[in-house]
């Protein structure tokens, strides 16, 4: 199991794997990073130290990936342990530790599964719409219209259906 102090690094989409933080990776972990579309990164919101490790953890990553061509999550663990005075003061840092890496902040809890499945959904959008918008892009596509063919019999497929006219009034 490794240290709690460090956080956990998940490059995803290609390829997907979770170092979970353990020394021993570090030096082949750069391989991992590599062509990363988001990094998320994992601390525990009940360990100051491991918020600060964060930023050694996403410099590492960013040494493999641009950053401006990267989705950025820093997300606190954990929150179910933590009174909501202790989670206001963490979450004050995280959140000035999120502004500093450019990176989208969250607080989950895997106990409970408090914002889990919402912070799942939203990396999922967030990268689909980044490799939409590339493809357009290396297309020379102007809109997605350019790129996506819609057939059909009906010539103008946002015609909508005529209304009936009402038999009560002229």
């Amino acid at each position: 199991m490794p240290p709690s102090h460090i956080p956990v690094l998940y490059p995803l989409l290609p390829p997907s794997w979770d170092t979970a933080g353990q020394e021993r990776f570090k030096c082949i972990a750069s391989t991992y990073y590599r062509g990363a579309q988001a990094i998320i990164i994992v601390f525990n919101l009940n360990d100051v130290a491991s918020l600060e490790h964060t930023k050694q953890w996403l410099a590492d990553a960013l040494k493999e990936n641009d950053p401006s061509s990267v989705l950025l999550f820093l997300v606190g663990s954990k929150k179910d342990l933590s009174t909501p005075a202790q989670y206001v003061l963490m979450e004050k840092d995280a959140l000035k530790v999120a502004q500093e890496m450019k990176a989208e902040y969250w607080a989950v809890s895997s106990l409970t599964g408090e914002n889990v499945r919402e912070f799942f959904f939203r990396v999922a959008a967030l990268t689909f719409e980044a490799n939409v918008l590339a493809e357009l892009e290396k297309s020379g596509a102007r809109r997605i219209g350019d790129v996506v063919r819609i057939h059909s019999e009906d010539s103008n497929l946002y015609l909508t259906a005529s209304k009936k006219k009402p038999t009560c009034c002229p």
